[in-house]
């Protein structure tokens, strides 16, 4: 992406048109090759991305770069307006960005006037107006197997914690001098970065490695936005979501306590490079994130993790994160996406393309455990992150308030609340702005009620009292003894950390779930991970009261798919560090292929309402990295592998070109279009859209395993359906030797199935487990 130099179209360019243009772009000296259009009207001025037709590429002998011609082109549209440009009080920079890698096009600012001027100029595609995207936002290197333990060691030991990977985090902001960043033995980043920081010096190190700002389209609609931003951020989300996947191994980690450990990324030994694209409570402008994809691809990282996304589905070719995304893999570089924090409904999930890895959110096995004992003796379970070594005393009288959600001081007040425990409803504000009140009306502690929806899922945070937060059903139970009960009290005994809570993992209430909107024939999410009470690097504590002179608190625990995304993303450089010839498509083959379905008791993780998830909610199960990086089979795939398919949903030619630039354009109708079920993908969706409702899926998949071996195929599916395999059997006589085969599926009745059907296909040889999930659905093929 270039960022064009601030220069203004004069009069003359005006009215000679695009050849005068490009001739004056042939004598200007290289500090000034990027010339933009002025505007002499007081017009409305907006953002728009234009995207240039597939078969226009800019002569080098006649522009220097591409930045000069994207220029050229919208100077072609500047007013020819009689007054002087320096005139002009609204003159300004119009050309925003520049793309080089993304997208065939460029960023700018113009009117509607000029917008209708450009749209009859014969390389003009279409322009979007401006997007904006959202952020989606200790214990689990141990959970995850990387530590090992006695009798083998962990994936730590055969990666060395991702040594040499760099892996690229768009977010809000990064708190450079956090201890999670210290490049303290780490080794210098490989000959091919090329990236930059834009902090000092003495800022940026072997761990932090670069640290980018991008605001040109962001700072026309969010004011306060000035050149030069450096990418610091005031907010928590990009220090934790970098901290989780590479930080630094940091002693004494903890949130008052809780969670006390070491605490460590994902890929403790990676290289990190920042890109800030995000801004605190204003969003991340789609401009602006894929100008950092732009540059992250130059600059050389091996893994881009994006924690942000848009809730509305976006076709492929209009997308961002779709487009940097194809990009990335076109350049051997893996991308991760989270899937949204929208769940559980249905159709919520974002990041839908096939070329990324979807990321959900899960549980983990670590609570932050405190038991609330009632005056009849009887104790229910809840959390906090109150300093474990709290102590409660007597017990205490315990009320409901009157209002159900604690959010009215002025009602707390009137209700006498001094010395009690006031059982709080969810809803009206944030629990610890109730705490606060709560505290100042004299409350000696608080009880939170989570929303029904989270089921057992608790988030806790630090509170101004005591607080204990309980799942809904428990604080049914609560409200109960109250109603009950005259004289009711109850006391807090805070435990501090537990672990191996059992049902874990299981899928977190807000994690987005599928169907994949823009592509049915794609299982969505891709895969689970930890994304539940997250403990991680922050640069203090967001609303919470510290005593004067009190230590900045430095982790703190956060939940979202945000916070899933960066511990793939770290896994993921483990991998590419045991095996650097990978291809991005491998490598997300070998995470989903050895993830877990099951939880700690050897159940079907299950979903917030107790029953077992479905692969909408789940995609291939948990990542399991110890699998992960020795997975046996992989199918594997190549950027151009996507291009048919891409047909095959029936995009135009260019919507199909915007996607694969810089690629070389192509016509549809020249290739043979491929279905979805067909893609070489590491999940298996068949739609049975009409009579006799069969379908097949065609497969391949590469030995990374043994030299020598044969793979039988297991089938699990319901009576329901009929699978077919063929071969059922796969013998490989050398490692990178490909096989192919095929699945038939068919309804054992004749008529389409009702509902969904899951099952699984399993490659079994030795050690190697190689699973795909099988879902079968009616229904149309397009979304």
């Amino acid at each position: 992406m270039d960022n064009p130099i601030r220069r203004r179209c004069t009069p003359p360019c005006l009215v000679a048109g695009v050849a005068a243009v490009v001739v004056l772009l042939l004598v200007l000296s290289p500090a000034a090759v990027t010339p933009v259009a002025g505007h002499n009207d007081h017009g409305v001025h907006s953002n728009y991305l234009v995207i240039v037709r597939s078969l226009y590429e800019y002569d080098k002998r006649l522009h220097q770069n591409v930045s000069s011609w994207h220029a050229s082109l919208l100077a072609s549209v500047c007013d020819s307006a009689k007054e002087t440009l320096e005139a002009d009080p609204t003159a300004m920079t119009r050309l925003i960005y520049s793309y080089r890698n993304v997208v065939n096009g460029f960023a700018a600012r113009m009117t509607t006037e000029e917008l209708e001027k450009m749209s009859k100029m014969d390389w003009f595609d279409r322009a979007l107006p401006e997007q904006t995207y959202h952020l989606l936002t200790t214990h689990t290197p141990e959970m995850l197997g990387l530590m090992g333990g006695r009798r083998r060691g962990g994936l730590w030991n055969t990666s060395n914690m991702g040594e040499g990977v760099i892996i690229g985090i768009l977010d809000d902001g990064i708190y450079a001098g956090h201890p999670s960043f210290d490049g303290a033995g780490m080794k210098p980043p490989p000959a091919k970065w090329k990236g930059r920081c834009d902090f000092n010096k003495t800022v940026c190190n072997n761990k932090l490695i670069g640290a980018r700002s991008y605001f040109e389209s962001a700072k026309w609609k969010w004011k306060g936005l000035r050149d030069p931003v450096l990418p610091i951020s005031e907010g928590q989300h990009g220090t934790h979501t970098s901290s989780t996947a590479a930080g630094a191994f940091v002693a004494n980690a903890s949130v008052f306590g809780n969670g006390l450990g070491t605490a460590a990324g994902m890929a403790p030994r990676a290289h990190i490079a920042f890109y800030q694209v995000c801004y605190e409570q204003k969003g991340c402008d789609r401009d602006d994130i894929l100008a950092a994809v732009d540059d992250a691809i130059e600059d050389g990282v091996d893994i881009l993790s994006l924690s942000l996304g848009h809730e509305d589905a976006i076709d492929f070719s209009d997308d961002p994160v779709s487009l940097g995304g194809y990009t990335a893999i076109l350049n051997g570089v893996f991308i991760c996406a989270a899937a949204g924090n929208t769940g559980p409904s249905p159709a919520t999930l974002v990041n839908e393309a096939p070329w990324l890895l979807t990321v959900g959110a899960s549980t983990s096995d670590r609570r932050f455990s405190v038991s609330v004992v009632l005056g009849d003796k009887s104790e229910l379970g809840g959390e906090s992150l109150n300093d474990p070594n709290t102590t409660m005393g007597d017990p205490k009288p315990l009320m409901q308030d009157v209002d159900g959600t604690c959010a009215n001081e002025g009602v707390l007040l009137a209700q006498n609340v001094t010395g009690k425990i006031i059982i709080c409803d969810a809803g009206g504000v944030i629990s610890t702005e109730k705490a606060k009140m709560a505290k100042r009306a004299g409350a000696a502690g608080l009880v939170v009620i989570t929303p029904e929806v989270f089921g057992p899922v608790v988030i806790p945070r630090p509170h101004a009292i005591p607080t204990v937060q309980v799942p809904y059903a428990t604080g049914q139970k609560m409200k109960e003894y109250v109603q009950t009960s005259h004289d009711g009290t109850a006391t807090f005994v805070f435990k501090g950390s537990t672990f191996r809570t059992p049902q874990s993992p299981m899928v977190a209430p807000f994690s987005s779930r599928g169907p994949n909107r823009r592509s049915r024939g794609i299982l969505k999410p891709d895969i689970i991970g930890p994304g539940v009470n997250v403990l991680a690097g922050v640069p203090s504590i967001e609303d919470v009261e510290l005593a004067p002179n009190a230590e900045v608190p430095r982790f703190d625990i956060k939940s979202g798919t945000s916070m899933a995304a960066p511990h793939l993303s770290g896994i993921a450089a483990l991998i590419k560090h045991a095996h650097p010839t990978w291809s991005p498509a491998a490598i997300k083959s070998a995470l989903m292929t050895t993830a877990v379905p099951t939880d700690n008791l050897r159940k079907p993780i299950a979903d917030v309402d107790g029953r077992p998830a479905t692969f909408l909610a789940l995609g291939a199960g948990h990542v399991n990295p110890q699998r992960a990086v020795d997975p046996g089979l992989v199918y594997n795939m190549t950027a151009a592998g996507y291009v048919p398919y891409l047909c095959g949903l029936n995009y135009t030619d260019q919507k199909v070109n915007t996607i694969i630039y810089p690629e070389k354009p192509i016509s549809c109708a020249n290739l043979s279009r491929l279905e979805q079920d067909d893609l070489n993908y590491p999940s298996i969706t068949a739609i049975l859209d009409q009579p006799p409702f069969t379908a097949t899926a065609n497969r391949s998949v590469t030995n990374v395993g043994a030299a020598t071996s044969t793979y039988a195929v297991e089938v699990e599916v319901p009576a329901s359906v009929k699978v077919e395999v063929n071969p059922p059997k796969l013998t490989f006589k050398a490692l990178d030797e490909v096989l192919n085969f095929s699945v038939t599926i068919k309804s054992a009745d004749g008529r389409a199935p009702a509902r969904p059907v899951e099952g699984q296909l399993k490659w079994v040889s030795g050690k190697y487990v190689v699973r795909s999930p099988l879902l079968i659905v009616a229904g149309t093929r397009q979304a």
